[in-house]
């Protein structure tokens, strides 16, 4: 997955539609993706515009990091070049009101946010869950809330329905996710079978162990989660154990401590687009109102 700057003179409209991204990396991706619509037009709020870091004003470029194997956050396209999803589309709508261009990297989720705090990337948008642990290393400012749910086999052969179910058994999860503590924990209730957590550094990764039968079960967000038993590509193989979320939490789009300007940028781009409903056109496009925040919060993991 991957990770940045000339103000535009004239205001920018942005009509909300399917948002094509070119990375710097390839990658599976899988093919069902909403049907196009239209939603409000937002034009470049010059106040916020001059927030941002010296930097972005001057290239008129904002570097955005993704780890794209997760559909439908963000992914690859069938060309293995295009980053699609919900997070590129949202990205795109912030860049609209900001008035710059979004360059987006191909970059491994354990990267992210070093990358982040180095100064290599401007933001990362990724389905990173924001947690006081992560609070100390970046900022976040929050846009989408999701628990954590369970993959399985299409048929569920293990017969799994709960996170006790997986003890004893192996579970594939993405390195440096929340997945991989929230198993960790999930072991004080294994008694003397502990879960066997392999890690990976994509969640394609961890998905082929699943789907060649040398995991059990792969945790994903409920978003991704879902969109697998419902891709024409994955729907055959996997499917969720219950319905339920374990541990709710607040993506954030992950910013650099020193950059407090860019910070409150993101924010209120982020307030416009809730205000005038091209923030609610993406979740509903993607089918993850679910998900929708109603405040644009700072730091808000838990």
């Amino acid at each position: 997955m991957t990770h940045h700057r000339s103000a535009r003179a004239a205001l920018l409209a942005a009509v909300l539609g399917f948002t094509a991204l070119t990375a710097s990396a390839c990658g599976d991706a899988p093919s069902a993706e909403p049907a196009k619509s239209a939603g409000p037009t937002v034009s470049v709020d010059r106040a916020l515009h001059d927030r941002l870091p010296d930097a972005v004003k001057a290239s008129g470029v904002l570097r955005v990091g993704t780890d794209a194997s997760y559909a439908p956050m963000s992914f690859f396209a069938p060309d293995g070049r295009t980053i699609v999803g919900i997070e590129p589309d949202l990205a795109q709508q912030i860049g609209a009101v900001l008035g710059v261009r979004l360059e987006f990297r191909n970059v491994d989720f354990t990267e992210l946010l070093p990358h982040v705090a180095d100064g290599s990337l401007d933001v990362a948008i990724s389905a990173v869950t924001d947690t006081p642990e992560r609070e100390q290393e970046v900022d976040f400012v929050n846009y989408f809330n999701a628990g954590t749910s369970i993959v399985v086999q299409r048929g569920n052969p293990d017969g799994v329905t709960d996170l006790k179910d997986l003890c004893g058994k192996v579970v594939a999860v993405e390195d440096g996710t929340t997945q991989v503590d929230l198993v960790k924990r999930s072991q004080a209730n294994c008694a003397g079978q502990p879960i066997r957590i392999k890690t990976f550094p994509t969640n394609s990764d961890a998905l082929v162990q699943l789907r060649t039968g040398r995991a059990v079960a792969v945790l994903n967000d409920y978003p991704p989660a879902s969109y697998l038993t419902s891709d024409v590509r994955t729907k055959a193989h996997y499917q969720l154990a219950s319905t339920a979320q374990y541990e709710p939490g607040l993506y954030g789009i992950a910013v650099s401590k020193r950059e407090q300007g860019l910070r409150d940028a993101l924010q209120g781009a982020l307030e416009t687009l809730l205000d005038t409903g091209a923030y609610q056109q993406v979740m509903d496009h993607w089918n993850v109102a679910s998900g929708e925040v109603r405040e644009v919060a700072v730091n808000s993991g838990r």
